[in-house]
């Protein structure tokens, strides 16, 4: 069996895996391979990885699980790797320095650089630990032969070819000088927008509210402004998302929202609220935890000319009919594998490495 089809057959596997775990109980199929292995111990990695970091609830986590035995399916694997000419003739080490702000988010990296036919060197958040090395030990598990091609570390990185990194626009900066001298793809802080006519109906409104709230609103994905027009009604945005009062019973989220109010009445900043996320006016695009920016428009094609202008910034656009390449409303934490962050195509990267 040729590269391909051996890496596409292992992910096939791993992905009958992962769906036992996309509810909050649990449930294990007899259909899926080495499970008396591996079942209970990743419901403890699981488990481990909740409490380790408290933005990963297990609402959050049985999320991810479900997007990702989704994706790790027969069709959507070939349809993502048949452009491709794979395995690389030329097999390097990629180091690959994963976030942690939420829930696999490394995670198409890890099986882009297996794909491609290098070996993988991966140094991970502290917020993150637990998830992604189990998930490899059952890789592992089925496809010995992948046991060469799979390394992580805690310690500084050493001896690798090529290098992604993922982080923040300071962290950024260190990647930079640090990987100056090695092929890389270093990306750095995005957000996600959503235009608004006026004229959505509640269905869509709560469909954004998805957009909004999953993770917390920590991804690059996750919505974190909206351009709205002047004298939108802001009632029937709040009415619809009300569904997501909940977020407010975890203490973490609760103890940004009280902090991030009390900030803005201190400094006096205007705002509206509804108990659960503050709409501020404001020209950033990254909004603290609870908080949603929006900026009024006036012009639909001057605004198209300034989210071209700020392309560099924004990874999701969230709108109907709107611009091309626009996500629709409750899609932004629903990728494909082709995909790719900030846009860049990471496995034909890896091919030319």
């Amino acid at each position: 069996m040729n590269h391909k089809k051996t890496i596409i057959k292992s992910l096939v596997s791993l992905g009958k895996f992962m769906s036992q775990f996309t509810s909050l109980t649990p449930i294990k199929s007899n259909k899926v391979l080495y499970n008396d292995v591996f079942f209970e111990g990743f419901k403890n990695q699981l488990k481990l990885a909740s409490e380790n970091n408290g933005w990963y609830t297990k609402s959050n986590l049985c999320y991810a699980m479900k997007q990702w035995s989704k994706l790790l399916q027969n069709d959507p694997l070939k349809s993502w790797l048949e452009p491709y000419s794979t395995p690389t003739t030329n097999p390097k080490t990629v180091a690959v320095v994963m976030p942690g702000n939420i829930p696999l988010v490394g995670f198409h990296d890890f099986i882009s650089v297996l794909a491609s036919g290098h070996e993988i060197l991966v140094k991970q958040s502290s917020k993150d630990l637990h998830i992604i090395p189990y998930l490899a030990n059952y890789l592992l598990y089925l496809t010995p032969g992948l046991k060469s091609k799979i390394r992580f570390t805690n310690k500084k990185l050493k001896k690798f070819d090529a290098v992604i990194a993922t982080g923040s626009d300071n962290t950024a900066k260190y990647f930079e000088l640090y990987f100056k001298n090695k092929p890389s793809i270093i990306r750095k802080n995005r957000n996600s927008i959503a235009i608004l006519n006026g004229s959505e109906s509640k269905i869509e409104l709560e469909s954004l509210a998805e957009d909004i709230f999953r993770y917390y609103g920590l991804g690059c994905r996750s919505v974190s402004k909206l351009f709205i027009p002047r004298n939108y009604d802001f009632d029937k945005f709040f009415n619809a998302i009300y569904n997501w009062c909940h977020i407010m019973d975890s203490k973490k989220y609760a103890n940004n929202y009280d902090y991030n109010k009390a900030v803005y009445i201190m400094s006096e900043f205007d705002f509206i609220e509804n108990g659960f996320l503050m709409l501020k006016k404001d020209t950033n695009y990254a909004s603290p935890i609870a908080t949603l920016f929006y900026e009024f428009y006036d012009d639909l094609e001057i605004l198209k000319q300034s989210i071209k202008t700020n392309v560099s910034k924004i990874q999701c656009v969230v709108s109907k009919d709107f611009i091309k390449n626009e996500i629709k409303f409750g899609n932004t934490q629903c990728p494909s594998l082709d995909d790719y962050a900030d846009d860049i195509d990471t496995v034909n990267f890896l091919l030319k490495i």
